[in-house]
């Protein structure tokens, strides 16, 4: 998948959440931020350790994750 290469899980950083680049900077804070109505610019303006792909790969992980389903084991 292009640009997930950007998104690392260490957990050492944030608990082992989704971080871009290895930032304190979860995929889940750049999503809330433009579900409450940030432009990316702004995003990129408030934070300027993030470039523009970094933005684009947590909405591609945050898809990503959003298509995934858990399937109950059955129990014997």
């Amino acid at each position: 998948m292009k640009n997930i290469d950007r998104i690392t899980l260490n957990p050492e950083i944030m608990g082992g959440k989704p971080c871009i680049r290895g930032l304190r900077m979860t995929v889940g804070t750049i999503i809330g931020l433009l579900a409450s109505g940030l432009t990316s610019e702004k995003i990129l303006d408030m934070y300027p350790y993030l470039e523009p792909e970094d933005i684009t790969a947590a909405l591609t992980y945050a898809a990503w994750r959003s298509e995934e389903f858990e399937v109950p084991l059955a129990l014997a």
